[in-house]
């Protein structure tokens, strides 16, 4: 790791250690009766944890980081798939899901099989789960069923696991610190959804999509993503990119993050549940955490790997 990174990461200390502070007054002064402080305190020991995990992870090297990701992607998928609708008959595509699908991509991710591991869970996975649908016989709803079973597949393991993918990219001139890369892409994508958060609690008016996130607003997204895309730009350090090209991929986090936040929240809407589940205090499940993950991670890597990889 250099310097830089360490610096960021002391950085990143401080302002939990100001976050912290800041909630602690707060608290004080409202004698812990406001349910938005105690929602803020809760959040900011929740990230004490998920950046403690993380930064651990990452100092005992890419197999622990992807032994991290993978029990997340677990942790996601049986969330996702607890609140979806399914059947006795879906036994078998439920097992390939859990006990195939999930444990082999990441073994690929750690043997740095890119080749298939790119499409392992699109192609032979898709082709996989649904005969196993089929052979069950039970055509009753059978299209939505087995949807519903790769879509959860494809959003918390495909996309998911595209994170910790950015370990094996082989950059030249940046050899031995992709570590850092993943520290770059988990930051602003988690970053920018805490600013959208900070700025439309403090500034918001107007509603973004209040069908599907009514606490989702135009401001929010505006400071929050503008200010993600120069925290990005001044973090390049940590990257093989130069500051304005840093800021570039930092605004394709947000936009990415965005829509596939929308889309999980439609997915939720749909399922009728404000939260895929309870597992981070302050935060909901896995994965509201993740959702701005599933399709920001695949895009970030491909990107990366096209344009700065042999």
């Amino acid at each position: 790791m250099s310097p830089y990174f360490l610096r960021t990461g002391a950085l990143l200390l401080a302002i939990l250690v100001i976050a912290s502070l800041i909630g602690a007054v707060l608290h004080a002064r409202t004698g812990g009766a406001s349910e938005t402080v105690h929602n803020l305190n809760a959040r900011i020991r929740a990230w004490w944890v998920m950046v403690a995990v993380l930064f651990v992870a990452m100092a005992l090297g890419p197999l622990a980081t992807v032994v991290v990701f993978g029990f997340s992607s677990f942790m996601a998928l049986r969330e996702f798939l607890t609140l979806t609708p399914t059947k006795s008959s879906d036994y078998w595509a439920l097992f390939l899901a859990f006990f195939v699908a999930l444990p082999v991509q990441y073994v690929l991710l750690g043997v740095q099989w890119y080749g298939l591991f790119a499409i392992f869970i699109p192609v032979y996975m898709f082709g996989l789960i649904s005969s196993a649908s089929a052979l069950a016989q039970d055509t009753e709803d059978f299209l939505s069923r087995n949807a519903r079973i790769i879509f959860a597949l494809m959003a918390a393991v495909y996309g998911v696991s595209h994170a910790p993918a950015l370990l094996m990219l082989r950059i030249p001139g940046f050899e031995g610190r992709n570590v850092e890369l993943l520290f770059f892409f988990t930051f602003t994508v988690q970053i920018s959804d805490v600013l959208q958060y900070v700025f439309g609690k403090l500034f918001g008016r107007h509603k973004l999509v209040p069908r599907l996130s009514p606490n989702k607003t135009w401001e929010g997204l505006i400071g929050g993503a503008l200010t993600t895309v120069v925290l990005g730009a001044a973090l390049h350090g940590v990257t093989p990119f130069g500051p304005w090209v840093a800021a570039l991929m930092a605004a394709q986090i947000v936009a990415c993050g965005v829509l596939s936040g929308l889309v999980m929240s439609a997915v939720k809407r749909s399922l009728g549940a404000k939260d895929w589940g309870h597992g981070i205090a302050g935060h909901g499940g896995y994965m509201d955490r993740l959702d701005s993950i599933t399709f920001a991670a695949p895009v970030f890597s491909h990107l990366v790997r096209y344009f700065w990889t042999p």
